[in-house]
């Protein structure tokens, strides 16, 4: 356990918070991520190229959840003003809140102009059909920005998902920057499911995960829906890998994550991530014990 005090203020982890150390004016100031960004005053000690990563960041409710979440892929993008970043997007219900949020209230913050949106999976049916994420995003947000339509790369779920899925790789291998023959998105935002599924990548077919390719064809279990996905190997070495999970039903499956081993698609995810943070809502982090 980590314990840090600055004035009466304490923060108390199992895990590692992400704090950065500056001094101006001989005054220490501690910036510490895991709400929004809050700045704290001090007198202390000179320090340099402090950077702990970690989490979990937990949040009270899921819409406080998804605001931080947005504001940090912001607060990266800001980090890096001249970069052309390539983000990709998963799907399911949890993101729909995100993506309302950030169409209402993130909009004129977010620089769209340096965006490009990838899918890290998609399900084997036309746009236009209410299963598509890629319809979940353009409808709760795409359609309610202005972004260049040669920034959004969807997956054509309506072609042959064995065809499509080679055609999406190609489309990732021209775009993205590579290294070691790997494409490195610079964020990838995962949900899971209550199982510990990512992704569209189910227990059961781990070998999703070590993959050599890009993305693959996979089915559901639960309903046998063909679906695209992309693979393990990309998702690990993103440059940033960022889990939103809300919701009690998860929580089991979240204390196993941060407390065991691979014991899940998402939880090898997490692990083996270069560089992972996780952000839950108090009902997610339920079973997390109390320090």
């Amino acid at each position: 356990m980590y314990e840090i005090r600055y004035r009466n203020l304490i923060f108390t982890q199992k895990l590692l918070f992400l704090f950065f150390f500056s001094e101006q004016n001989g005054d220490l100031f501690v910036y510490i991520i895991g709400l929004r960004m809050h700045k704290y005053k001090h007198k202390h000690t000179k320090y340099k190229n402090l950077r702990v990563m970690g989490g979990p960041y937990i949040y009270p409710t899921s819409v406080e959840t998804a605001r931080a979440i947005i504001s940090r892929i912001i607060q990266i993008m800001e980090e890096e003003p001249d970069k052309i970043f390539n983000v990709a997007f998963s799907g399911g219900d949890t993101p729909a809140l995100m993506f309302d949020l950030w169409a209402n209230e993130y909009t004129d913050k977010t620089p769209w102009e340096r965006l490009k949106i990838w899918w890290a999976e998609e399900r084997c049916v036309p746009p236009e059909h209410s299963d598509s994420n890629y319809r979940l995003m353009r409808m709760l947000l795409l359609d309610t920005i202005t972004i260049s339509q040669e920034h959004i790369y969807r997956i054509k779920g309506e072609e042959k998902p064995a065809r499509e899925a080679l055609r999406y790789s190609e489309l990732v291998r021209k775009h993205v920057p590579e290294k070691d023959n790997c494409p490195i998105f610079d964020m990838i935002l995962l949900g899971m499911s209550k199982e510990g599924d990512t992704s569209s990548i189910f227990s059961g077919q781990e070998q999703l995960l070590s993959s050599t390719q890009i993305y693959e064809v996979c089915q559901s279990p639960y309903d046998g829906q063909t679906r695209i996905s992309l693979t393990g190997h990309p998702m690990t070495k993103a440059r940033h890998v960022m889990f939103l999970i809300t919701g009690k039903a998860k929580a089991n499956i979240v204390r196993k994550i941060l407390t065991s081993g691979d014991t899940s698609p998402a939880a090898y995810i997490y692990h083996h991530a270069n560089n992972a943070e996780i952000f839950l809502d108090a009902g997610a982090a339920s079973q997390l014990k109390q320090q």
